[in-house]
Parts: C-alpha cells; structure tokens; sequence
C-alpha cells in the first residue's frame, strides 16, 4: 500500500485576479521505503506537490491521501496530529533555532508533543547521522552540512512515515551535498521511510529510486530504477 496518493489532484492559485495552475491532474503513488525525486523547472510544481504531500496544503481538486487519511477531510486538530506524527520536514534554510541548543533543537518536536524520554530519543538520532559528542555546542558552532545533519535528525524524531526535503543540498558545496544524499538513501532503506525530494540537482536525481519531472504543473515523465 503507497504511504502517500496523489489520486487526479489539480491545483488552482489566484494570483492578482488571474488563475494560476500550480498542478494539473496528477495521479502517483510513493511506497516506504522508496526515495523519489522530484525535478524539472523553478515554477514546475515541485514545492506544491511537497506541501501537498504533507497536509501542508489542499488540493483544488482529486485527493491526497496520507498513509490511508485523506487530508482534506481532516479538521485543524487532526492535521496537526497527523502532520506531528507522520511526516518529518527538511529544509534547504536549515531552519534550526539559534538560540537552542542542538540537543534542543532536535528534540523540540517531541516536547511540543508531550512526548517522554525527548533527549534520549535526540541523542539516539543524532548518533544515526554521525553528530555524536556534538549535542551540546549551537547552530552558529556547526559547518553547513552540520546543520543539514541536525535538520535530518530533527526529521527522524518522530519516526515519520515520509519526509519531505526541499532542495536539501540547495546551500552546501557539492562533497558535503554528496554525502547529505548519500544519508537520505541510506535512511530511507535503513528506516523504511518513504522520501521525497524536490531538486534541481542531476547528482541527486541519480541517487533516487525514482525521478518524477514536472512541467509546467503535469507529469512530465517518471522513471523508476
């Protein structure tokens, strides 16, 4: 069973009074443990289709269903909970909290939660991507991929069933985003989670089990390995 369906989903913007098509009729299924990429120009569609797959935002028309819920049908209560629980977010910015520690920053999500035993769970994650010994030092105390290794345990906390990674290389040099993507692939199988990655980037494309291009808001063409 896909973890996440996009089932004939289209979406619309209004954009200073013109209509704008973000996606067109989209239909495609993502499994655990799969590693999609998504690709094609700036304006294709790629961060809708992420926001989409997070419960983020809403189809205009077809459905998102998210490991068997379908979001639109779900209240604000219950797209908190199953955007807490399901789904973990990496970012191209980073988007750690400077003024937390790193320790802090990754277990916040399980605070916010009420989750018990948040700083064993943090430290357990970031042993996973290397980051042992350096749970105490501060986000302007870490090198870029640092921080990108942080973002990804920040991620896994919950032990999602997706994650969602906007241009996760977009601001680090081309060997450190080399082994950021090689840390993706190798979560994704090892954790059986389902990955999807928008990206310009032909290297990481390559490092996909399957590359999605878009055009102009419509499948282009998928290629699976």
């Amino acid at each position: 069973m896909a973890i996440v369906s996009f089932e004939k989903v289209s979406k619309d913007y209004l954009t200073d009074g013109q209509r704008v098509h973000a996606l067109d009729d989209i239909t495609l299924e993502i499994e655990r443990g799969e590693f999609v990429a998504l690709m094609g120009r700036s304006g294709c569609g790629k961060s809708t289709l992420l926001n989409l797959a997070g419960a983020m935002d809403f189809p205009t028309s077809g459905n998102v269903v998210l490991d068997g819920v379908t979001t639109s049908a779900l209240k604000d209560a219950g797209l908190t909970c199953l955007r807490r629980e399901k789904v973990g977010f990496i970012f191209q910015s980073f988007q750690l909290l400077h003024t937390l520690t790193v320790f802090e920053n990754v277990e916040l999500p399980l605070l916010l939660a009420g989750k018990p035993k948040a700083r064993d769970a943090a430290r357990e994650r970031l042993d996973w991507v290397e980051l042992d010994g350096l749970g105490d030092r501060y986000p302007h105390q870490l090198s870029g991929g640092q921080m990108q290794r942080v973002g990804i345990a920040r991620a896994l906390v919950q032990s999602p069933a997706i994650l969602l990674a906007d241009e996760p290389t977009g601001n680090l040099d081309t060997i450190t985003g080399n082994v950021i993507l090689g840390l993706l692939k190798r979560l994704t199988r090892e954790l059986n989670t389902a990955t999807i990655m928008a990206t310009h980037s032909a290297e990481a494309g390559a490092l996909a089990d399957a590359v999605v291009r878009l055009r102009d808001g419509k499948i282009e063409e998928i290629g699976r390995r």
